[in-house]
């Protein structure tokens, strides 16, 4: 995965041809409620292993994530609760 902070504080994932075949996976995640919170999660589930993007939309709760394959449910929980966030399960 290849997720980008930018000099502005902004934040972007490289989903593109990158995510093509990828395992699209959408969860709920409860605690969000700013940028920084977008940028943490980003950066804490995009540095996993066969994760390929993150997208993480605030308003809503939900944090989209591609992997190369099944993803590792338990992996991802883990780092978004050492990012301070909790993954309550998937987004219906």
């Amino acid at each position: 995965m290849s997720s980008c902070c930018t000099p502005d504080g902004s934040c972007h994932s490289e989903a593109g041809d990158q995510a093509t075949g990828g395992v699209v996976t959408v969860y709920q995640v409860s605690g969000m409620s700013c940028g920084h919170c977008k940028t943490a999660i980003t950066q804490a589930v995009g540095d996993l292993a066969a994760v390929r993007a993150v997208d993480v939309d605030v308003d809503a709760g939900r944090v989209t994530v591609t992997t190369d394959g099944a993803p590792d449910e338990s992996v991802i929980a883990k780092a978004v609760d050492e990012a301070g966030y909790e993954l309550t399960g998937h987004a219906a």
